[in-house]
């Protein structure tokens, strides 16, 4: 009888220590699920996080495509200049008997006053406009157009002046030359005058909104080293036409 219930008492222990394990496994594994789920969401969390990233890093700045366009367009007006003064210069060392130089009309001083002052109105408005001072910014827009419509009108009082002293470009391949640099540049001017027309309907009513003060100041700088390189050039055929003769 003891022997028997020595052995009861041995299988009972056994089962108690199997039930034991069993539930320490199934406690571990599910801890190690949830872990491994926590580690797996942790894991996915990140890759969110990593493809958020990239797509804030890929997502591509805007470009001042304005910006772009004028590089383009001033070194079209080089190239066209840059091959009309070298004609220039090459006719003019050649000595021929038809090569006539003449004294500029007054008006071509004029012209030079006029379009220096346009620069200097250019970059008073631009550093307004950079600074926030919309109305300081459109009033001085406005004489830079001005200043550029009146510097297209000494040009033409410059032409007349030249036709009514009977200087034709038949006869004369200097008086040619005068006629085809300094035409060529008012069209150019008159390309900017429009421009800056633009700028200055733009800028007539002043915004809150500073995304749209950025666009402003973007087209403004843009268009500035338009403006600056035309009375640059200028400064070039005037002592040319003046002094190379």
């Amino acid at each position: 009888m003891k022997v028997g219930t020595l052995e009861t008492a041995v299988e009972e222990k056994k089962g108690k220590r199997r039930a034991t394990l069993s539930s320490g496994l199934g406690s571990s594994g599910g801890n190690k699920n949830r872990g491994g789920g926590g580690g797996g969401g942790n894991d996915g969390g990140d890759n969110d996080s990593r493809k958020h990233d990239y797509i804030e890093e890929a997502e591509p700045q805007p470009s001042n495509k304005f910006r772009i366009l004028m590089w383009f367009l001033l070194l079209v007006v080089l190239m066209t200049f840059g091959g009309l003064i070298s004609a220039y210069i090459v006719v003019s060392t050649n000595g021929v008997m038809e090569w006539q130089p003449f004294n500029l009309p007054k008006a071509v001083w004029v012209s030079t006053v006029l379009i220096l002052a346009s620069s200097v109105t250019y970059k008073i408005a631009q550093s307004a406009l950079n600074a926030a001072n919309q109305q300081k910014a459109k009033t001085w827009f406005l004489a830079t157009t001005v200043f550029g419509g009146m510097f297209i009108a000494s040009q033409l009082l410059a032409w007349f002046e030249l036709v009514r002293r009977g200087v034709y470009v038949q006869s004369n391949p200097y008086a040619g030359f005068f006629y085809i640099l300094t035409a060529v540049h008012a069209v150019h001017v008159i390309g900017g005058i429009a421009v800056l027309g633009f700028i200055v309907l733009r800028t007539w009513e002043k915004t809150a909104s500073s995304e749209e003060l950025i666009k402003r100041q973007q087209v403004s700088n843009a268009v500035a080293w338009y403006w600056h390189f035309m009375d640059g050039l200028w400064l070039v055929l005037f002592l040319l036409l003046g002094f190379w003769k």
